[in-house]
């Protein structure tokens, strides 16, 4: 086993990575990346698809339940496996280091610099509401807010993980603020809707359905593992985070469904375009739209700034991993950030706003159309808990997961599920004139080029060193 691994730097490096969080920026961080875009578009499907209140509101539950199962598996792996790599180091533990790079260039191609840039364009789209830059020619507008806020939260993050952190922080306290004022003008400042017939008690067929949106939603507190390394205490504090968390984003979910159902019920939701606005339009009139405007502004940039924390340790940990890559796993232990990885994920997401931009709505799709991807390696990890059980069990676990293997074999179904419904959706999907199965098959197969290429120099350059003379080594 290399000791890179086992958290010494990276050659070319002086430091590593350093316990320098506590866990309220951890929760902060998960509960950041989680709550997105989502919660603002998601009900209105999984209410059009449950058929009932009290199936949609089980729906968020169970979604909740799932997630903190998952959170479980994660917690005994984070705290056994602590590594920046998170993912990635779970991956190559458990399969090596070629299945690894698959997962490392993915993420790096679509996963995170792809969300990273639909986010800014969210955030660009909601600003360009808010304080519109008129001067600027039709649509260029939201582009620039996108930009911009690529290169401030950049430059931010570059300034170390204390400072990112920190804002994190407090974008995430007016993220939660936001979205408790949506509850609150349902509760004081609305009238409930019209009676409703009769619900059915039944399960609803599309309930399945509307358990994709709901775990969609739910998605993203897996990145609480690329900071397992540089949490104090992690071997509690990385439990702690992970379930309360959880825990702190379903009470919200569930919140602001019932502020949803309350004002605009169960048609009322299925039938809107924009449930935050309407919720506010009705309780505050034309200035609560600006103020949803302002919050999904916030709560863009919140998992903007989250997910270039976490997802620039991917890189870094290719970097320790593949000579090749070795700038990428340069640390700068004084700020305790990948500066490198860093900039090169931030040069590439504005890299992808640009094709963005040219692509409209085109762009978008590709991102989404490559979910089979993410959900692919999201169930390898999940079996990755069974592999490292086997293949070490005298390693020290901090923490095990409960009801061992019921819980893990549940949260692998529940990927597998995901897996299987994304690649239905997919394959009945085409962009370009072509089958969109086809995104992730590219993505993965570009990864399997790379990785030939990269292993073949390898092999070149140990076949040259061994043929030098020992003096000149």
């Amino acid at each position: 086993m290399r000791v890179e691994q086992e958290g010494l730097a990276a050659p070319g490096t002086d430091s590593a990575p350093r316990a320098m969080l506590g866990l309220r920026e951890a929760v902060a961080l998960i509960v950041g990346v989680v709550i997105g875009a989502g919660i603002f578009k998601s009900p209105a499907m999984v209410a059009g698809m449950s058929g009932s209140a009290g199936w949609m509101f089980a729906a968020w539950i169970l979604g909740g339940v799932i997630s903190l199962i998952g959170a479980l598996c994660y917690a005994e792996l984070t705290t056994a496996y602590s590594h920046a790599g998170g993912d990635y180091h779970f991956l190559h533990r458990a399969y090596g280091r070629n299945v690894a790079f698959l997962f490392g260039w993915a993420r790096f191609a679509v996963i995170t610099t792809g969300s990273i840039a639909l986010l800014a364009f969210v955030f660009g789209d909601y600003m360009q509401q808010v304080l519109p830059l008129s001067f600027l020619p039709g649509g260029a507008g939201s582009v620039a807010w996108a930009c911009a806020v690529i290169v401030v939260l950049s430059l931010l993050n570059l300034r170390g993980i204390r400072a990112g952190a920190l804002a994190q922080t407090w974008l995430t306290l007016a993220e939660i603020g936001g979205l408790l004022l949506i509850v609150g003008a349902a509760a004081f400042f609305t009238d409930a809707p019209a009676a409703a017939p009769a619900e059915p008690a039944a399960a609803p067929a599309s309930f399945g359905l509307a358990m994709v949106f709901v775990l969609l939603t739910y998605g993203g507190w897996n990145e609480a593992a690329y900071i397992s390394a540089e949490v104090r205490d992690g071997r509690r504090n990385m439990v702690r985070a992970l379930t309360l968390s959880i825990l702190i984003i379903t009470a919200l979910y569930l919140l602001v469904a019932w502020a949803y159902w309350k004002t605009l019920g169960m048609q009322g939701m299925a039938g809107s375009e924009a449930l935050a606005a309407d919720v506010m339009r009705r309780a505050f009139g034309p200035a609560g739209e600006k103020a949803i405007s302002l919050l999904v502004a916030i709560s863009a940039l919140t998992s903007i700034n989250a997910t270039m924390i976490v997802g620039a340790r991917t890189g870094y940990a290719m970097g320790r991993d593949w000579p090749l890559l070795e700038k990428l796993g340069r640390w700068d232990g004084e700020r305790g950030t990948p500066s490198t990885a860093l900039l090169i994920q931030s040069a590439a997401a504005l890299l992808l706003v640009g094709v963005g931009a040219a692509a409209g709505g085109g762009f978008k799709a590709m991102v989404e159309f490559t979910a089979p991807v993410f959900w692919l390696f999201f169930l390898l990890t999940g079996i990755s808990l069974f592999v490292l059980r086997r293949r070490e069990p005298s390693l020290s676990r901090p923490f095990r997961v409960p009801l061992y293997p019921v819980l893990p074999l549940l949260f692998c179904a529940t990927c597998a599920y995901m897996l299987w419904s994304s690649l239905s959706y997919v394959y009945s999907q085409s962009l370009g004139g072509l089958n969109a199965a086809w995104i992730g098959v590219a993505v993965l197969a570009i990864g399997l080029l790379l990785l030939a290429l990269i292993r073949r120099s390898e092999q070149q350059q140990r076949r040259h060193k061994s043929l030098m003379p020992f003096e000149s080594r």
